[in-house]
């Protein structure tokens, strides 16, 4: 029972930022901060905001994991964060027009240490109760 335990954990985590994410672009589309999905995304501000809200809800999904792992709580966190890498190697790919190129590659090399960060947050919050 524990390994559905730890699956739903590090899918809790993954399901965290994937939301975020959509919903935070899907408002800023809506609102006409961000142009339409498909057409691209070439403003720096406009990608700073993206990476940065982005970064945040990987810290969150790193939080999310930590606090449902059954045990072990870095661990979960860390495959989380192999996921995440992952998932964001594929961005790389799908989204290498869509961008300038540095952006995906931030969200790629970003995941690891993101989620890393919120699983430690978690665990010393943890700690210190």
């Amino acid at each position: 029972m524990n390994i559905l335990k730890s699956i739903g954990a590090i899918l809790g985590g993954f399901v965290t930022v994937v939301v975020l994410s959509i919903l935070t672009d899907t408002v800023l589309e809506q609102t006409g901060i961000f142009p339409p999905i498909g057409t691209g995304l070439f403003i720096p501000w406009m990608l700073g905001l993206a990476l940065v809200y982005r970064s945040v809800y990987t810290i969150a999904g790193g939080y999310v994991t930590a606090m449902l792992a059954p045990d072990k709580p870095m661990k979960h966190v860390v495959i989380l964060g192999f996921i995440g890498t992952l998932a964001g190697t594929a961005g790389i790919a799908a989204g290498w027009d869509l961008s300038p190129h540095w952006y995906p590659i931030a969200l790629a090399v970003g995941a690891f240490p993101f989620t890393w960060l919120g699983g430690k947050l978690r665990t010393r919050i943890t700690a210190s109760s």
